[in-house]
């Protein structure tokens, strides 16, 4: 053995297995200056080094660089740069070709290099520095390669940035439908890591599933014919999602270890808390709506008065409303109607509506029918009881059908009432409306009077029905009334659908109500 492997430590043997007399470099004790030199320097540094020596640019190595390239050591030892690495030939091929020409000292960050060196062709990222070793005169001999494999920082920023797209992604999905789909947008949407992904609701399929059945275990990989696939529980809290399971085959280029089911793991977080967040808004919207419908009544009928109402809660979960409807008879026959609005949407909003609605029956019934009279009324009951509570409010009364069912309204900051003519023509009941409830204790009520003749409908409504994000509120009433426009011959239940028709996402409380006078 040549003393110049003496600092070859765990390569000794593999250095004194190498022919070196039968490879283009020759016999050792013919060696350069040069190239015994470059020797001596690599197999004294700790981080992986290799020489690509001579025009065939053969490589000659440390133990750090053979620890680097895995199953290709020990025959790379003392063999052609371009048989050893074939597969990444297309990318170090140019570069250490053009300094051996002269070009220069080339460094390259977070390249990637596929290498074939634990079995099958691996995805590699690394920083290396291909560097001339020069001649006495000046000539280039060889290149000197300093590298540092990057393949885990890679790969981890690579998966950060994916999760953060996922995160993003989910944090305003509304169903399970759409966390599965937007999951899968962006998990498809980057095939590095994942060459296909599915996600299984319940243990049932999708229709377009490409992948096998996961089996009733929480976490797997497994080896098919496919390739590596993972089955993973996700960690839902929800009933419902429990059986729910990411499928995925994995990228042949990465080791299916640990660190990659860590990875999966990483993602079935958000899709679980997705999933966990939507199971839970969807119960406490059906408690919402539960609690607030409770304080709703269906509405009386009068005569000939036929009355319809609606109620949508806001779009947002848990947004127990302040709006309300209200419609009950009258001691002298006629009929009292009310739609109104209390500012905020929680439990104390929802409770501050159910006061106002009993107080406004109470007082209209005991005998104050007047429309005016009852929200002057409310502005007393609100500052003598100390109600921390502001609302908006129409209330109208419809006189008993002996005396021709006028109507008679007074409106507390509300939206106008609309009415719709027996001939189609529809008029906004457009008076300037009064302050708001809640605001002062003896405020001045107008009231108007307005005739309904056969086949009339009055409409009132909260301002969730118009009110629209970047929409001017004139524009709104204008559609209100274009909706309205020419459908006399609609009943109070099929004016209200009307309305309400292609309201799918609703970012307020709707209440709405329909007094149609019968022909």
């Amino acid at each position: 053995m040549d003393a110049l492997f003496r600092d070859a430590d765990a390569l000794l043997d593999a250095y004194a297995a190498v022919d070196w007399a039968a490879t283009q470099l020759g016999p050792v004790d013919g060696w350069s200056p040069a190239l015994r030199g470059a020797v001596d320097l690599m197999l004294n540094t700790p981080n992986p080094v290799t020489l690509i020596w001579g025009a065939e640019l053969v490589l000659v190595y440390n133990a750090a660089y053979a620890e680097l390239i895995g199953g290709k050591h020990p025959a790379a030892l003392g063999r052609r740069c371009v048989d050893v690495f074939p597969e990444a030939w297309d990318v170090i091929g140019p570069l250490l070709e053009g300094v051996l020409l002269g070009s220069g000292r080339v460094f390259m960050e977070d390249s990637y290099l596929p290498l074939h060196r634990n079995g099958f062709l691996e995805e590699c990222w690394f920083n290396y520095a291909y560097s001339p070793v020069h001649a006495p005169d000046g000539s280039v001999e060889g290149v000197i390669d300093i590298c540092n494999e990057v393949t885990t920082e890679v790969l981890a920023v690579r998966r950060l940035e994916l999760l953060t797209r996922l995160a993003n992604a989910l944090a305003t999905a509304e169903s399970d439908d759409e966390v599965v789909a937007r999951a899968l947008e962006v998990l498809r949407a980057d095939p590095a890591d994942l060459v296909e992904v599915e996600l299984w609701m319940g243990g049932t399929a999708p229709p377009d599933a490409a992948l096998p059945q996961p089996p009733d275990v929480s976490t797997q990989i497994a080896e098919t014919d496919q390739g590596s696939v993972a089955w993973l529980r996700l960690p839902t809290h929800d009933r419902v999602a429990k059986q729910a399971r990411l499928v995925a085959r994995l990228s042949p280029q990465l080791r299916p270890d640990g660190d990659f089911l860590d990875f999966l793991g990483l993602i079935s977080v958000p899709i679980a808390q997705a999933l966990d967040r939507v199971a839970a808004r969807a119960g406490e919207r059906s408690l919402s709506e539960s609690l607030q419908r409770s304080l709703l009544t269906r509405p009386d009928t009068i005569g000939s008065l036929e009355v319809a109402v609606r109620y949508l809660p806001a779009s947002e979960a848990m947004q127990i409303g302040g709006d309300w409807y209200d419609s009950f008879p009258l001691p002298d026959g006629g009929l009292c109607v009310v739609v109104g609005d209390v500012a905020g949407h929680d439990q104390r909003a929802a409770a501050a509506m159910a006061q106002l609605r009993n107080v406004t029956r109470g007082l209209a019934y005991a005998g104050a029918a007047s429309p005016a009279q009852v929200l002057h009324g409310l502005d007393r009951v609100i500052d003598g009881l100390d109600v921390d509570v502001v609302a908006t409010a129409v209330l109208a009364t419809f006189a008993p059908a002996e005396q021709g069912h006028a109507v008679r309204w007074s409106n507390a900051g509300h939206p106008p009432p609309v009415l719709l003519r027996a001939d189609g023509e529809v008029l906004l009941l457009e008076r300037r409306p009064d302050v708001l409830l809640g605001l002062t204790a003896r405020p001045v009520r107008e009231e108007h009077e307005v005739p309904l003749e056969p086949g009339d409908a009055l409409v009132l409504y909260s301002d969730g029905l118009v009110e629209r994000r970047g929409v001017d509120l004139e524009d709104s009433l204008g559609w209100l009334t274009d909706r309205l426009a020419g459908q006399q011959h609609l009943d109070p239940e099929s004016l209200c659908e009307r309305l309400l028709d292609g309201i799918t996402r609703v970012e307020d409380d709707i209440a709405l109500l329909v007094v149609r006078r019968g022909a």
